[in-house]
Order: C-alpha cells, then sequence, then structure tokens
C-alpha cells in the first residue's frame, strides 16, 4: 500500500463523514495520520517473518513382499516349501505350503521354495522375496560359482525375466517363523500336500489337512 493509496481512502472517509455525520475533519491531521499509517504498515511488512512450511515426512513403502523357506532332512520322504506374501503394511494376504519328494540337499529346498513363489507371485505387484538363508542369496548374485545348482537356477533366472525390480533379501529367521512352520509341517506331512490361503491349515489327527489348488491366475483372480 502506498502513501498515496493511504491518503486517498482516508480523504474519501472524510468526505462520508461530512456528507452523512457532518463532522469536518482537518486537512492536515488527515496528512499526517495518513503517513504515520502507512509508515506502520510499511514497517510491519519489513518485520514479517516468513513461516517455514514444515513438511510431515512420508512414509516410504517398502512394497509387499514374499517370505520364503524350505525344510530338509535326510530321512523325511518330502522336502517342505513354504511362503508368506504380505502388503505394505504386514498384513497377509496369501500363503502357501507344499511338499515335493525329497531333493538333494537342504539348499535345493530352499531354490524349489523360491521357484514355487516367484511363479505363484507373477500375477501379483510383489517384486520382493525375503530369505532367512544367506547362501541362496549368494547363489543368485554368483550363479556360475554353484554349478550343482545351474539347473535350478537356470529357472530361476528364466522366472526373473518376468519381474520388473526383483529383489531378494536376507531376514532373520525370527521374521520367518510362518514361512518356516509352514515348510517344516509340509515337509512332515505324510503325503503330498499344496495348500493356498490366507491362514495356516488346520491338521485333523494324521490323515485329513484341509487342501486347495488353484492356478495362480485364479488365485489373484484373473481369468
Amino acid at each position: 500500500m502506498t502513501g498515496i493509496h493511504t491518503l486517498g481512502l482516508y480523504g474519501w472517509k472524510a468526505r462520508n463523514d461530512k456528507l452523512f455525520k457532518g463532522i469536518d475533519r482537518d486537512p492536515g491531521e488527515l496528512v499526517r495520520h495518513a503517513e504515520s499509517e502507512c509508515q506502520s504498515w510499511h514497517n510491519a511488512r519489513e518485520n514479517m517473518t516468513t513461516t517455514p512450511v514444515i513438511q510431515e515426512p512420508q512414509v516410504i513403502s517398502s512394497g509387499d513382499i514374499c517370505l520364503i523357506d524350505g525344510s530338509w532332512t535326510s530321512t523325511d520322504p518330502f522336502s517342505g516349501l513354504g511362503w508368506v506374501w504380505k502388503d505394505s503394511r504386514g498384513t497377509i494376504q496369501l500363503m502357501g505350503m507344499r511338499n515335493l519328494r525329497r531333493r538333494e540337499s537342504a539348499l535345493h529346498s530352499e531354490l524349489e521354495a523360491l521357484r514355487w513363489a516367484m511363479e505363484t507371485m507373477q500375477q501379483s505387484d510383489c517384486q520382493r522375496f525375503d530369505t532367512d538363508c544367506k547362501d541362496l542369496i549368494a547363489m543368485l548374485a554368483e550363479p556360475k560359482a554353484w554349478p550343482s545348482f545351474s539347473t535350478e537356477l537356470e529357472m530361476i533366472h528364466t522366472i526373473k525375466l518376468c519381474y520388473s525390480d526383483f529383489k531378494i533379501c536376507y531376514v532373520p529367521r525370527s521374521e520367518n517363523v510362518i514361512a518356516d512352520s509352514l515348510a517344516r509341517n509340509s515337509r512332515t506331512f505324510h503325503r503330498s500336500l499344496c495348500y493356498f490361503g490366507c491362514s495356516i491349515p488346520v491338521v485333523f489327527g494324521t490323515d485329513h489337512v484341509f487342501m486347495s489348488y488353484l492356478a495362480p491366475s485364479k488365485l489373484f483372480g484373473l481369468k
């Protein structure tokens, strides 16, 4: 606001007081008052401090994850596989457990668990797989250093091509208890098993377990 604008404003006010209230204003007093108001306004602008805009920190979502595990012993007839798919809030979306005829080693079982999870998760938004097996991560990082697993690693490499941002990360076993339980229980089950669901299946005695198998496209509501 300039001095001219301020003076004009008070002049207009004095005119209205004269016309409608019969009050006469001293012109010199009007000028001094307008100058005082104008100076006060400019001083206030100079003393104003800009309040910094504090932005709330954004929660960076880690995205969906699929925790995996394989279970193997030299005596059980089956190897067990288990995985759990969680969203960015940690809510379980789906889990799977199955068994296969005993593989050659524990690492072969870990690879089978990863391959099965990757095949299933292709229809989801999940790009990250977590494991408590450091050797599994090392195998994917340097597959040529593990020639005994070349066939399995080649199969996983082919599936990886379907992922735009595939990641495999290490988690402590204490953070992988559900997948571990699924793998161990499927390994010790006495007959072939394949299960998908949102909760751990209940075994009735030793003869029955709630089992289901759906193609991955059906699991995710795709035709």
